[in-house]
């Protein structure tokens, strides 16, 4: 039984966060979008996804975001960090943590052009400054954590909206 329910798991290898071409690749599916895509699921506009989508590198680069207490971080390592951090992509309509819930309309060029430069930057910093990196929610991640959770993010809402 154990081995029929671990056959059932999906992995994907996701594109590298710390390589030029896939950030490219990444790059060239924000540059698809209109302010008009309208998602295949899902409650958010298009430009909702791309804010939400920059809150999770507000929180590497910006101090906007507040630090959960000890409590909080806890429970978010025990709870939280393995569906984040591994290769399963997410379940459509998957529940949002508070901090990454967009209301009201948003500027889709402004957020557009800020996901752009998010991007870009994490590909120039490359993997080795991300390997062991405080992550603000989770602790340490190696860098293969971060990337998961950077392009699987970003694959999960970028086909949400057909790109």
């Amino acid at each position: 039984m154990f081995i029929f329910l671990l056959c059932q798991i999906k992995f994907v290898s996701y594109a590298k966060c710390f390589l030029k071409d896939d950030c490219d690749q990444f790059i060239s599916r924000v540059n698809l979008l209109t302010p008009h895509t309208q998602p295949l699921w899902g409650k958010m506009s298009v430009d909702q996804m791309l804010a939400h989508c920059n809150v999770t590198y507000e929180m590497v680069y910006d101090d906007i975001h507040p630090k959960p207490n000890v409590f909080m971080k806890l429970l978010l390592k025990l709870l939280a960090k393995s569906k984040v951090v591994s290769e399963s992509p997410y379940p459509k309509n998957l529940s949002t943590a508070p901090q990454f819930i967009i209301k009201g309309d948003r500027d889709f060029e402004l957020e557009k052009s800020r996901l752009v430069s998010y991007i870009q930057k994490t590909q120039e910093l490359g993997e080795k400054e991300f390997e062991g990196k405080e992550s603000l929610s989770f602790g340490k991640l190696s860098s293969k954590e971060w990337n998961n959770m950077f392009a699987k993010h970003l694959d999960h809402h970028f086909s949400q909206f057909g790109v």
